[in-house]
């Protein structure tokens, strides 16, 4: 694999620790702030932060069409925490003008865990890796409804904190804050390859 081009929405929230993890393991990570910047990535990432603010400035912005349309598309996403709630095909708890890209089938309610004085950390056992994953929980939403099609990598007090579908890798917490890079690892590895080699074979046969 070439190395990938991977997009951080940077509008809010925790992105500059993404970068720096994926920058860590090689990956050529920038900022993305405007629709003009999804052209060329290979996959893209949507931190943590404050949701409801995250979508007035994915509108404002002119970003929430042309993500959603890349997203349906095909390329790969890592979701966390606020990510998530963009993603999501429900928020049950959101405020009335409150949007998201309805591109993942599961129901999510905000800040579920409470508020930043009742954020926490706990070892997580995720399938794909031997060692648990300390977690970091800060306001984070809960997975209410999850369809079926989705693989479920890793809960927490009976409750999905971790799931994905092969292009989308969605978490209710932050693995960028852990000091531990094996969920982007992951991520890197087995999401985006796939895609890369789509957009190869296309360009080889003059599809734009």
């Amino acid at each position: 694999m070439s190395t990938p081009r991977i997009g951080v929405l940077a509008l809010q929230g925790a992105f500059r620790e993404h970068i720096l993890a994926l920058r860590r393991l090689g990956a050529d990570a920038v900022p993305l702030r405007s629709p003009e910047e999804l052209d060329d990535l290979d996959g893209v990432v949507l931190p943590g932060g404050e949701s409801t603010t995250m979508d007035k400035l994915l509108r404002k912005f002119g970003l929430q069409g042309p993500l959603r349309r890349e997203i349906g598309e095909g390329m790969p996403v890592l979701a966390t925490c606020a990510g998530l709630i963009l993603l999501a095909d429900t928020v049950l708890d959101g405020l009335p003008d409150q949007e998201s890209l309805h591109v993942l089938p599961i129901s999510v309610r905000r800040n579920a865990y409470g508020r930043q004085p009742e954020s926490f950390e706990v070892d997580i056992d995720v399938d794909f890796l031997e060692e648990p994953f300390r977690g970091v929980f800060i306001r984070s939403p809960v997975i209410e409804r999850a369809d079926d099609s989705l693989e479920v990598h890793a809960s927490v007090g009976g409750k999905v904190v971790m799931l994905g579908d092969g292009q989308v890798l969605g978490l209710t917490f932050h693995p960028e804050l852990s000091g531990d890079d094996r969920i982007h690892e992951f991520w890197v590895t087995n999401y985006l390859p796939r895609w890369q080699s789509g957009r190869g074979s296309a360009a080889a046969e003059g599809v734009s």
